[in-house]
């Protein structure tokens, strides 16, 4: 009987990094040595070796995987231990080992939102913006405003001349830790259960409804 594992991810499908990630900690929870093939193997749905490979190289260089001090062969596969696990959520490195800014700032949105629940799009601007990132009010209003859409906040209040809408997070809507995001397409995606949530559908061409 094959040994039954801890629950090691959140929701699948996942976003590439996110399932590779999950793939890396189940096999580190079993003690098999983590290789670009036996992570395509753990994984249920097929992602490239080649993205395996310069992900595992990132997180190498990053200080999250260390590589194995062990006799290599020709053919024989790079073997990786996992030296520091920060849990569920997958990090963000580049292949060099250097932290993508793209993304952070919706990423300090969503955590944020989490713990004020109660906010304006000002103040959670203000309580997301980091030394390293900053976070315009514009920013955040849309990002709300998406939310809003998909059922992830509520209107607490309202919006007027000199007031501004002031929204409530919905605690049964909190899919995970991954920040839900705003695509090109102007709909939101939830990486957390791999849906699309809400999209901006147009009454006539050109037009928003």
């Amino acid at each position: 009987m094959a040994k039954r594992k801890p629950k090691l991810n959140a929701q699948a499908p996942r976003i590439d990094r996110q399932a590779i990630w999950e793939a890396l900690r189940a096999l580190a929870v079993d003690g098999t040595s983590i290789t670009t093939r036996a992570i395509t193997l753990e994984m249920a749905n097929a992602v490239s070796q080649d993205r395996v490979r310069d992900y595992l190289i990132g997180l190498e260089k990053a200080g999250y995987l260390e590589r194995k001090d062990t006799a290599r062969k020709t053919g024989q596969p790079i073997e990786y231990s996992l030296t520091k696990d920060v849990g569920v959520e997958a990090p963000r490195v580049r292949k060099d080992g250097s932290t993508p800014e793209g993304g952070l700032g919706r990423e300090q949105l969503w955590r944020t939102l989490r713990i004020v629940g109660n906010c304006t799009a000002g103040e959670l601007a203000d309580a997301a913006t980091t030394p390293k990132v900053t976070i315009a009010e514009a920013t955040a209003n849309e990002y709300l405003r998406f939310l809003a859409a998909a059922g992830y906040v509520v209107v607490a209040r309202a919006g007027s001349p000199g007031i501004p809408t002031r929204y409530r997070a919905v605690a049964s809507r909190w899919t995970g830790p991954l920040a839900p995001m705003i695509q090109r397409t102007k709909q939101l995606y939830d990486p957390n259960t791999g849906k699309v949530v809400y999209s901006r559908v147009t009454k006539t061409e050109g037009g928003e409804p």
